[in-house]
């Protein structure tokens, strides 16, 4: 169904990137390099104050580095660690409606809008208004709006911190599938604080000083 993805691989590349706010002389990010070249599910974990949201505006190009190179090959999509600060609508049809940025017929609509609701176990949710969502419902009707639009490589930022275990759990699964299917290639950078998350990761790094570490296979890494 994300047929304008299909065959398109997202790449993100930085080179040397430094980056500080005014208020703060000191690099919160310092020679950052990493790339992302396939799809699948990525992991950044880091402290409180290590740049992990700021990684992710820089990707994103709504801030610029002082130094370095950002290169971005992607559709990008955002989901927050809060979704209320996100879902503007009262419904979840209405919802989706508003990220579909293609014109397209009423039929297509319909069966996109059920397409991106089983993909993240929401099928039945069409008329369901949001404020009878969970949490974790919340999150997942996110992850729909960015797949609905198009989106080949999602940013997520810390989206489990205000859930409870279970609905953690659901997302996760959901970002997991979604990397892994190989007919539509998607990509997924989730930041956490949350060492158990990592295992369901297919590379990990650690930001920590201004510094990403190298990305290793959950089963080698260690948190520092």
């Amino acid at each position: 169904m994300r047929d304008s993805l299909e065959n398109k691989i997202p790449y993100i590349h930085f080179k040397d990137v430094s980056f500080s706010y005014p208020i703060n002389k000191e690099n919160l990010i310092l020679k950052c390099n990493f790339s992302i070249k396939k799809p699948g599910f990525w992991m950044i974990v880091g402290k409180n104050g290590s740049g992990k949201s700021t990684l992710l505006k820089l990707i994103n190009g709504i801030i610029k580095p002082q130094n370095g190179i950002v290169d971005s090959k992607a559709n990008i999509g955002m989901v927050f660690q809060n979704p209320d600060h996100q879902i503007l609508m009262p419904n979840c049809r209405s919802e989706l409606l508003l990220n579909i940025n293609q014109n397209i017929s009423c039929y297509e609509i319909t069966q996109r809008i059920e397409y991106v609701l089983d993909q993240v176990g929401l099928s039945g949710f069409e008329k369901r208004p949001v404020h009878t969502l969970s949490g974790g419902q919340k999150q997942r009707l996110t992850i729909a709006c960015a797949l609905i639009s198009n989106r080949n490589f999602i940013l997520l930022d810390e989206p489990t911190a205000l859930l409870d275990q279970t609905s953690q759990l659901k997302v996760l699964k959901t970002i997991k599938n979604l990397t892994s299917d190989k007919k539509n290639p998607l990509s997924a950078l989730w930041i956490t604080h949350r060492y158990e998350e990592l295992n369901y990761a297919d590379a990990v790094a650690e930001l920590k000083n201004g510094f990403l570490s190298s990305w290793q296979k959950p089963s080698n890494f260690h948190y520092n």
